[in-house]
């Protein structure tokens, strides 16, 4: 009897491993999970463990895809902290710029990158940065108290987190805010 099946279904295990580890768009990675998952209790049932194959669609394929669902889902969160006197402000201002197309400008940046942006108002500029240094916001986006001479952008963003300010580090976004990257083990700007 031929069964070179086998070998090609057994093949595919470090395939798709690879392809997992590989994968950037953690949706992406959730489905390739679910195929590893259902190609290992392909192979566990062609090898006569069908115990150990029920085992792996259940709890390997199905729980485990559900689990990390959620903690995809809910990681990919940058909550941002805003003014609420910002957050009030209407486009019939003296200024066209508004902290609503600021903020659209970063969640379109970051769509890219499968990230969503929570806005978390404050009171006061104390509260704001407060929040920033206990770690419960992200990033802060507020108006600059005083827009000096030669200033090209009313506002200024400030991220605790290096990554999320490389990501935000674009052309798109340098047009509307000064973005800074503020390091809390030093206490100051790292950037």
């Amino acid at each position: 009897m031929n069964d070179s099946y086998i070998f090609v279904i057994t093949a595919l295990l470090p395939l798709a491993a690879a392809i997992l580890i590989f994968e950037v768009n953690p949706y992406h990675a959730l489905v390739i999970r679910g195929v590893l998952g259902a190609v290992a209790a392909l192979v566990y049932t062609v090898l006569g463990a069908a115990d150990v194959a029920l085992t792996e669609a259940l709890v390997g394929t199905l729980l485990a895809i559900a689990l990390y669902a959620v903690a995809v889902r809910s990681s990919l969160v940058v909550r941002l902290g805003v003014l609420q006197e910002d957050l009030n402000r209407s486009a019939d201002d003296l200024d066209s710029m508004t902290l609503p197309k600021v903020v659209n400008a970063m969640k379109r940046v970051l769509k890219d990158f499968y990230v969503r942006v929570e806005l978390i108002p404050y009171l006061n500029r104390e509260e704001l940065f407060q929040a920033l240094m206990d770690k419960e916001i992200h990033a802060t986006c507020e108006r600059k108290l005083v827009a000096g001479k030669g200033a090209t952008t009313p506002f200024y963003t400030t991220t605790r987190l290096r990554r999320l300010y490389d990501l935000m580090n674009t052309e798109v976004l340098a047009s509307l805010t000064e973005l800074t990257y503020w390091d809390p083990r030093v206490g100051g700007e790292g950037q």
